[in-house]
């Protein structure tokens, strides 16, 4: 028995739709900042009042990948600095508010850091590989190129700008022929 195609028709299995990277929400850098804070902030303000402090973490590091993955292109960089800020600034929120004196405020602060310091690694890690596997590239600082090496040198002493030329010249003036 043959199979015979009709005309107009395709006899391929239609593949399901392919997820796209970002999905339906972009978020903008101070965007992806701001809900990056208040994630934190509520993972420890829930982590203090239960006293669950693994829920605050993991919070946060799910957090910065998510972050990192919804975020558009051009504000990774703020993605990218913010994660580490984000975390000791809703850990001092926090702890400022179900703290019952600043001596216990700041002490809650110092244990809450040490604790979460590998934590706070990983997520900081993670939204750096995500930003570096969407696309952002930091800005590098150009270098001398190597024919204009005399002139880098030169720029970089301003003080004793010629010295270095004659010494290599043999106390010759470059200028004077």
């Amino acid at each position: 028995m043959t199979q015979t195609r009709t005309p107009g028709r395709d006899v391929r299995t239609p593949q399901p739709a392919r997820p796209q990277p970002g999905g339906p929400i972009t978020l903008t850098g101070r965007g992806a900042v701001l809900a990056l804070f208040a994630s934190c902030f509520l993972g420890l303000l829930i982590a203090a009042w239960t006293g669950w402090g693994v829920l605050a973490d993991v919070t946060f590091v799910m957090t910065c990948g998510g972050v990192a993955c919804y975020t558009r292109v051009s504000g990774l960089r703020w993605v990218v600095i913010s994660p580490p800020l984000a975390f000791l600034t809703g850990s001092v929120l926090a702890q400022v508010l179900t703290a019952a004196d600043s001596f216990s405020a700041a002490e809650g602060i110092l244990v809450t850091l040490g604790s979460s310091a590998l934590w706070l690694f990983t997520g900081t890690l993670l939204t750096v590989v995500v930003a570096l596997g969407r696309g952002y590239r930091p800005g590098l600082p150009r270098l001398p190129r190597l024919g204009n090496l005399r002139e880098a040198l030169r720029d970089a002493r301003p003080g004793r700008r010629d010295g270095w030329v004659r010494r290599r010249l043999g106390g010759r003036n470059e200028t004077a022929g």
